[in-house]
């Protein structure tokens, strides 16, 4: 895992429902908390593109349902500004899941993927098909 280069804005609190664009079986998964995060007691963890997330599987195939799961989110709504002054957001949330090692556990990604999740997250870029 690598350091961010931008200033990205965090808004999926925990309980956020999150897509999930790989075929790995999840279809939406909701968060409980963020991984390496330190944050202000009694504050709500927040993610952001590029961070992994702890995450419980609501919606997929009967063998995922109800699993505690490690995801990377990959896309976000709320806009974030890069280093060059562009400023990003897409149409939805979205999230990949992988496991503690930041390794994709589908083959393939369905839609775009921020270039921020890549920096951060090698093996993700080998599955993704756009990267923007």
């Amino acid at each position: 895992m690598k350091a961010v280069k931008a200033t990205i804005t965090r808004p999926l609190p925990a309980g956020a429902r999150v897509v999930c664009s790989d075929n790995s079986g999840a279809k939406v998964i909701e968060i409980i908390s963020v991984l390496g995060q330190h944050g202000v007691r009694r504050r709500m963890p927040r993610a952001g593109v590029g961070d992994i997330v702890v995450a419980s599987v609501k919606k997929g195939t009967p063998e995922t349902r109800k699993q505690k799961v490690n995801a990377v989110i990959i896309r976000q709504k709320k806009e974030y500004r890069r280093r060059d002054g562009m400023r990003v957001k897409f149409e939805d949330n979205a999230c990949v899941l992988t496991n503690e090692k930041g390794e994709p556990k589908g083959s393939e990604i369905r839609g775009p993927v921020a270039r921020e999740a890549v920096e951060r997250w090698d093996k993700i870029a080998s599955v993704a098909s756009i990267i923007v």
